[in-house]
């Protein structure tokens, strides 16, 4: 740049540096009160001449009445800057910049410093109106101006590519005239709100479509500004447009994404998944979608390699479709019916590939793609109205799991790669979901068979209690908890009555409660009372505790064994006798014949595996048809009492005390009453109406220990059989009463007694003062004894020792329905063994 042009720029910018602008001083009635010689230079007044006049005398009229306004803005503000024209004394206007700043005092009134810098020769000042328009026809952006009709008067060749034709065919028209297809009605009455209100609307956007792009969605931001003349009043309107179609497209794509983002995987169910997905995309993206699935994703499965079929047509399952129409008329395959694809169709190739595909203009005559079994000939695009489409494979972590289809019907633009895009990610960001509710609903199918296993599918038939149970876990969407409940027959018609809680939920806690149940079973089996039954159950989680090195505090998926509650009943129909013991757990609610309902007074004891410490048990009589309602505490347990033993229980008292129903239904309607739909903990209920034997199902002889008295007890045990219309046990009976009262005879001490028991088995039993128990041995074809207790085990059902305080019961079951057997044999085998024993 040379020397002189410098020079030319330097002065310009000096023209416009108020760092040399002439000071004057105002008072709060802006009036002059200063005047300086750097003033009288610009515009040739005297100080005597101005001193104590308005500062409006100095200006042009026009300007001169903007005086209250920009005192108004000085007011509010912290001053004003901007162009006025000033009146020279000699009567010419001089253009300045004027820079207004308030000096304010405490106390007293506002003042202004006022500073003007001459801009007289300023470029630009004086621009004609040639130049005006030349600057406006060239610019990028449509710019046009309209009367108080709103018809056109002026517009910038820009203003065409928004529709409308060129700027001399606008003359005289209104928009809805040369644009028909827009929404002219909704601008025009913007115009007429800035041509009412004076205030303009900046920024306003308009979505629609233009002539010059009729299958493609627009988007402009009009900003729209009122004219006025000299006087103030309104001759018009000047608007400007700008083509935002990229940035509303982006906005919408975010604005789909994030309700993807918010609507897809709301829950692990891997249909309302995938229909969510459909969901979102209508009508954001499409008209029509379809979201099909492997048959293996929506049972949980791994999708299986290799081929999708060897045939021409591949199944698919439809789990989810969404339209813009009611009905959604373009498809016949319900959600859960199978969808049936040609192999060689794009759905199929982007579900083998892997790959997405894409169709701007489908052929109108080409069939759909998919069909189900019990629809007719596929219907072609052209009469289903589509024709656009995309297929995006939904895959997660590297492996397919369907396909998700998408097509345009209503809206005449086609797909695009933008759409592409877009539909891929968020069609990606389903999969992960879809994938993570396929791995739970396996996960969760296989906890679901793991505790179906380990709770009792049905209740064992026995005599001595009629008992209904019902189960509700807290865990809803796993259905898993760690509570359960056990009816186990035991010898001499007894039965056993468990309830038990482990702590946690889910999976772990159910494997821990599968533990701790079959532990009670075995447990059980031995016949022992219920406080020895809780201290075995004791020392097998301490010890599988301290195996796996948790303590009371820690508890891991492998042993929440540690702090669990059980409780423990033995039942006697032929004495009433009820024996229970608790570890940590509450005791039964108990409901008399009459309908009183009590508590049975029984310690609460320590948890499993935590203290140590000896279980107390309770015994006592039950009138026959009495009621025992064991439970588990969540069904005392509310998020307002929370664990209030007393509050829960007399709950429980009042439920149980309201209702008179059969066992079943009352079952059930006491678990409605007091544990709501999605329960606070896990809860368990079992309950049982006791019975009680008749007499003439149970017979009992003392007998003394004369070894003669084997033949006596043979003898009166085959006469009771013939009164129960039992003959056919007969020889088995005998065999079994010989050996054991001989054994009772022969090693032990004290009394005998001989009973038998007739309910859903033949029971004999043989008690005695002693402590051992005989043992079952396999002697040799030469021993001349020793073959009793191994002819009772191949003759009999089961049979065992119970220890009671007075010695031992030795017990055997034989069934009423015996299976067929080599009769010969069978009293071949008694005979000897009676003639053995004398």
């Amino acid at each position: 740049m040379a020397a002189s042009e410098e020079q030319d720029v330097l002065a310009a910018r000096q023209r416009f540096d108020m760092a040399d602008a002439a000071p004057l001083l105002l008072d709060a009635r802006m009036t002059v009160t200063s005047w300086t010689a750097d003033a009288e230079r610009l515009l040739g007044y005297e100080s005597a001449e101005v001193l104590g006049r308005p500062a409006a005398d100095l200006l042009l009229p026009e300007d001169a009445a903007r005086i209250p306004e920009l005192a108004a803005r000085c007011r509010d503000g912290d001053g004003w800057a901007g162009l006025l024209s000033a009146l020279h004394r000699d009567g010419h206007a001089v253009r300045v910049m004027v820079r207004v700043v308030p000096i304010r005092e405490r106390g007293g009134p506002t003042r202004w410093v006022v500073l003007l810098a001459d801009l007289a020769d300023g470029p630009g000042w004086d621009m004609s109106r040639s130049v005006l328009e030349r600057m406006n026809a060239r610019s990028p952006v449509g710019i046009a101006i309209v009367d108080t009709d709103l018809r056109y008067v002026w517009s910038n060749a820009a203003l065409e590519q928004f529709g409308g034709g060129p700027p001399h065919r606008r003359l005289g028209r209104r928009l809805a005239d040369i644009q028909p297809g827009l929404d002219a009605e909704t601008l025009e009455a913007k115009m007429r709100q800035v041509l009412e209100s004076g205030r303009p609307v900046v920024g306003y956007e308009h979505v629609g479509r233009i002539r010059s792009a009729p299958h493609r969605e627009s988007a402009h931001s009009l900003s729209f500004i009122r004219l006025e003349d000299d006087h103030g009043r309104p001759i018009g309107v000047y608007y400007t447009v700008v083509d935002v179609t990229d940035r509303h497209r982006a906005r919408r794509r975010l604005a789909l994404l994030d309700r993807a983002g918010e609507h897809i995987g709301r829950s692990l169910d891997v249909l309302q998944t995938a229909q969510e997905l459909a969901d979102v995309a209508v009508p954001g993206l499409a008209d029509f979608v379809t979201v099909d699935l492997l048959e293996s994703v929506l049972r949980g499965a791994e999708p299986v390699p290799g081929r999708l079929s060897d045939t021409d047509v591949v199944s698919l399952r439809r789990a989810g479709q969404q339209s813009v129409r009611a009905g959604i008329p373009e498809t016949a395959v319900e959600v859960g019916d199978a969808a049936r694809y040609q192999a060689t169709s794009p759905p199929v190739r982007a579900l083998a590939e892997g790959r997405s595909w894409r169709e701007a203009r489908l052929d109108p005559l080409a069939r759909k793609w998919s069909t189900s079994a019990r629809e007719g000939p596929a219907a072609s695009f052209l009469d289903l109205g589509l024709h656009s489409a995309m297929v995006v494979p939904v895959r997660a972590r590297g492996i397919t799991l369907g396909i998700t289809t998408f097509f345009r019907r209503d809206r005449e633009d086609p797909f695009d790669e933008d759409d592409l895009t877009l539909a891929e990610e968020f069609v990606g960001r389903a999969a992960l979901c879809l994938d993570n509710a396929r791995r739970y609903t396996r996960e969760r199918d296989a906890a679901l068979v793991l505790q179906r296993n380990l709770l009792p599918h049905r209740f064992p038939e026995q005599n001595a209690v009629e008992v209904s149970a019902c189960y509700r876990p807290a865990d809803e969407l796993t259905g898993l908890a760690g509570d359960w409940f056990d009816v186990i027959p035991l010898s001499g018609a007894r039965v056993a009555l468990v309830v038990g809680e482990v702590t946690g939920h889910g999976i772990d806690g159910a494997a821990a409660m599968g533990r701790l149940r079959a532990a009670v079973q075995t447990l059980a089996d031995l016949d022992l009372p219920p406080e020895e039954v809780l201290a075995h159950l004791d020392d097998l989680v301490s010890r599988a505790a301290r195996e796996e090195g948790t303590g009371a505090d820690t508890l891991t998926s492998g042993m929440q064994a540690v702090g669990a509650s059980c409780l423990y009943v033995v039942y006697d129909p032929v004495s009433g006798r009820c024996a229970m013991a608790a570890a940590g757990h509450p005791a039964p609610a108990v409901i008399a014949p009459d309908d009183t309902v009590t508590f049975a007074d029984l310690p609460r004891g320590p948890a499993l595996g935590v203290a140590g410490l000896p279980f107390e048990s309770v015994e006592f009589t039950l009138e026959e048809g009495s009621v025992l309602a064991l439970h588990t505490d969540g069904l005392i347990a509310t998020p307002r009492t929370g664990r209030d033993p007393d509050a829960g229980r007399e709950r429980l008292r009042y439920a149980l005390a309201s209702h008179h129903q059969p066992l079943d239904g009352l079952c059930r309607t006491i678990v409605d009453d007091l544990v709501p739909s999605r329960p606070y903990d896990d809860v368990a209920l079992l309950m049982a109406r006791t019975r009680r034997l008749s007499a003439e199902q149970v017979a009992t002889w003392d007998l003394s220990t004369d070894p003669a008295m084997v033949a006596e007890a043979r003898k009166a045990a085959t006469q009771q059989l013939t009164a129960w219309g039992l003959d056919e046990l007969a020889f088995t009976t005998e065999l079994v009463v010989s050996e054991l009262v001989t054994n009772a005879i022969r090693y032990s001490s004290g009394p005998v007694r001989l009973r038998l028991i007739t309910e859903q088995a033949l029971i004999c039993e043989v008690s005695d003062g002693g402590a051992t128990a005989p043992h079952l041995r396999h002697p040799k074809t030469t021993d001349e004894g020793g073959r009793g207790l191994f002819l009772i085990s191949q003759f009999t059902r089961r049979w065992g020792t119970r220890y009671t305080p007075e010695g031992k019961v030795i017990w055997a079951e034989q069934s009423l329905t015996p299976p067929a057997r080599d009769v010969t044999w069978g009293r071949v085998a008694a005979g000897s063994a009676v003639a053995e024993l004398g």
